[in-house]
């Protein structure tokens, strides 16, 4: 299994009991929807190893207390900490129509109400204060804020993203 049919569930951050139990932060925002996972899959320096989990449940909001077994000592623990756990895109809930999940809309063309055709989505950039599509126009990338005020329409199966954006942002990264 690739890294791409998988997503990031969350980052192991530290030991909780002597007895190898750990904590991993979990990135989402349902953190109720992953406490009685049978197993994940953690990066180990880029290979992704099944680990089958004996006993987890939710520590406060978003950490997932956890026992894998066969990690029974703090240094059987100790080898986790900072490693990354995923699970296959089939464990991701159904979303409404409206809603997306970054890796979706991957190639979705973007439509600007006033402007007409953007171009293709060929990311998303997560790590600002406020996400962005990074669009394609013929080698020109283009950033539109990912905010509910802007996108009008996610359609689905046309593979197309309606947005709405103000007067002049787009035509920013078009002038010479």
């Amino acid at each position: 299994m690739t890294k791409e049919d998988c997503f990031f569930l969350g980052k192991i951050v530290k030991k909780y009991s002597f007895k190898g139990e750990l904590l991993i932060k979990l990135d989402t925002d349902e953190p109720n929807l992953y406490e009685n996972l049978d197993s994940v899959l953690i990066d180990l320096r880029g290979t992704f190893v099944p680990f089958f989990i004996e006993s987890s449940q939710l520590h406060k909001s978003e950490l997932l207390r956890v026992k894998f077994e066969d990690v029974d000592t703090e240094a059987d623990a100790d080898a986790l900490i900072k490693s990354e756990c995923y699970l296959p895109l089939s464990f991701l809930p159904e979303l409404d129509d409206d809603k997306f999940y970054f890796h979706e809309i991957i190639g979705f063309t973007v439509e600007d109400k006033n402007f007409g055709t953007v171009g293709t989505i060929i990311g998303v950039n997560d790590t600002t204060a406020q996400s962005l599509f990074e669009i394609d126009r013929a080698g020109i990338e283009i950033l539109i804020p990912m905010n509910d005020a802007f996108i009008s329409k996610v359609d689905k199966p046309n593979k197309t993203i309606i947005v709405d954006t103000p007067e002049g942002l787009i035509d920013l990264y078009l002038e010479d």
